[in-house]
This record gives structure tokens, C-alpha cells and sequence, in this order.
């Protein structure tokens, strides 16, 4: 499936690739986003939802795989219990026009177990490929329309930027106990 959004295509996947501001345009079948690593953008971002399809509701994580500035992003993930149903998306962006960008999403999924063939082929497929053709609407007109209000965007579950070691130092526990006791 594909759109075109009338925006540069740099603007465009610097947005996609930003896993923190996915349920901006996916919030409709992703419920309880977040963020796995504190980086939401490039190779290695990841994050956990759970996919609210009928019948069939189960948490998934997806990662960047590929992170091809400005023209390729890849993910791929897991599905369900266990992880057993793998699962990816892929959006190739095409400059048509300096202001005109072609996105194209593909999905694809490998079930586990039988049990998740029967499942996907009773109707999970197709609710997820109506919801990605939605979710290209929804991010067409991010960029097409003047939102009302701001954009949802989401961190790292419990996730304290002013805890973290920086520059890659290690905290130890007593560090961690110190600080909270400082900060009271």
C-alpha cells in the first residue's frame, strides 16, 4: 500500500523513523506504546504495544533494523506469546517532487504455530492491513493538515533521563540510592 504527502521526503522519514511519535498515526490498533531504549530513532530503536485486533489482542516489539536515510526504514519484530509469530514493516520513501513524497509500507508476517496460520488466515491480515492503510491516512495528514493539538509522543517506561549515566560511566547501586536520597 502507498500514499503521497505533499512534504520533503527528509521531513517525512526523520518522522517515520522516530519510533516515539509512532501512536501520533497508529494509536487506532497500537495500544500502551513505549519505548524499549532510551533512543526512539535509528538502527536499534525499539519499542512494545499491544496490537488490539479482534479475537486476537497480543503484545508485540518491534525494532529498526535498517535505518537508510532518507529513503529506507525497516523493522522487524515478534508477536504473541513467547515472541513465536515474527512480523515486519518496511516504508521505502520516493522524492516524486521536491514537495511530493511516494511512501510505500509493507508488511509481512511469518506465524509461529499452526494455531497463529489459522488465526491470521480467519481475518488478522486483513485487520492489519486496513489498519496500515489507515495509519498512511493519518500520516498524510500530519504533514497535509495543521494539527489541532500536539502531536502524541512517548518515552521509555520508566525511563529517568537525570538518573542515567552519561557518556558512557556506570552507576552503581549506591549512586542510585545517594541521588534519591538527595532528591528527597
Amino acid at each position: 500500500m502507498h500514499t503521497h504527502i505533499s512534504a520533503p521526503r527528509d521531513e517525512i522519514f526523520d518522522y517515520i523513523a522516530d519510533l516515539a511519535g509512532r501512536p501520533a498515526y497508529c494509536d487506532h490498533y497500537m495500544r500502551d506504546f513505549h519505548l524499549t531504549r532510551p533512543n526512539s530513532s535509528g538502527k536499534g530503536a525499539a519499542a512494545r504495544f499491544r496490537l488490539s485486533a479482534p479475537m486476537a489482542a497480543q503484545w508485540a516489539e518491534i525494532a529498526v533494523a535498517e535505518h537508510d536515510r532518507p529513503r529506507r526504514v525497516a523493522e522487524a519484530g515478534a508477536i504473541g506469546r513467547l515472541g513465536r509469530t515474527r512480523f515486519g514493516a518496511v516504508y521505502d520513501l520516493t522524492s516524486e517532487h521536491p514537495q511530493l513524497t511516494r511512501v510505500d509500507l509493507t508488511t509481512w508476517s511469518e506465524p509461529g504455530t499452526r494455531g497463529d496460520a489459522l488465526r491470521e488466515s480467519l481475518g488478522v491480515r486483513r485487520w492489519l492491513k486496513r489498519q496500515s492503510k489507515v495509519s498512511l491516512e493519518r500520516l498524510r495528514l500530519i504533514f497535509e493538515e495543521t494539527p489541532d493539538a500536539p502531536l502524541a509522543r512517548v518515552t521509555v517506561a520508566g525511563f529517568e533521563p537525570l538518573r542515567s549515566p552519561r557518556f558512557g560511566a556506570s552507576v552503581s547501586r549506591g549512586d542510585l540510592g545517594r541521588a534519591a536520597q538527595r532528591d528527597g
